[in-house]
């Protein structure tokens, strides 16, 4: 990455972070906050998706998102689909995890930074993760793929997962068709924190870690040692 991407990223983040952490609790939805990235990053598609997905029986539930695209807008999220537990990630992450369907979670023009609030169940802490994405992925996602779906259709790279695993461990892939593996997103400067050190995330949290976990949750983890897999 050229220094003067780099520096047009990190002056998106700074702006989203100055601008809005004193009214994180209602943020304005959309808003034009950095600077564009050069190029056309139109998308051939339309809008990219996003989605969040856990390993089976570790719940988490994502509360806030804010990303700066390409074209230099924030894009605020409030209202988000469910965070989907994959009943075949056990143990450790399956690079053949796929998204359920995506309503609320759409971006028109490819991530620059992305920042979001998450609640681990399962570690009962709010988590704040931040993160960059280098022009290769932005690349990526406009290039289709060598292969044809079963369709017949063109496979496109739209669909972003995020996984989210105890400790606030996260891992990302741009999801793929049939049996091919997800594309590992080689995100920079990725970085979660919780407690004193939340920023944006502070004072959202949806979720009451007193109740305590449901059964199921109680029955995977016997007889396990935290955090309950390899991630």
């Amino acid at each position: 990455m050229d220094e003067k991407t780099m520096a047009l990223i990190r002056t998106a983040a700074l702006i989203l972070l100055l601008s809005l952490t004193a009214c994180h609790k209602t943020p304005p939805q959309h808003g034009r906050s950095a600077p564009a990235v050069e190029g056309d990053w139109t998308l051939p598609y339309g809008k990219w998706e996003f989605a969040f997905l856990t390993p089976e029986a570790l719940p988490a539930t994502v509360t806030h998102v804010r990303i700066v695209d390409t074209a230099g807008y924030l894009n605020s999220f409030n209202t988000l689909d469910g965070t989907h537990s994959d009943p075949n990630i056990v143990g450790t992450w399956s690079d053949k995890s796929r998204s359920g369907s995506v309503y609320f979670n759409k971006v028109s023009h490819p991530p620059q930074y992305m920042i979001f609030c998450w609640d681990s169940i399962i570690d009962m802490k709010t988590y704040e993760t931040s993160l960059f994405f280098p022009p290769e992925v932005w690349q990526k996602m406009k290039t289709p793929a060598s292969y044809k779906a079963r369709s017949g259709n063109t496979v496109w790279y739209k669909t972003m997962l995020f996984g989210l695993a105890p400790e606030g461990k996260v891992r990302v892939w741009l999801q793929d068709v049939g049996n091919h593996p997800n594309y590992p997103v080689p995100v920079t400067d990725l970085k979660t924190v919780s407690g004193e050190e939340l920023t944006v995330c502070r004072g959202i949290t949806k979720s009451d870690f007193s109740y305590g976990y449901d059964q199921d949750i109680k029955d995977f983890i016997k007889g396990k040692t935290y955090p309950y897999g390899s991630w």
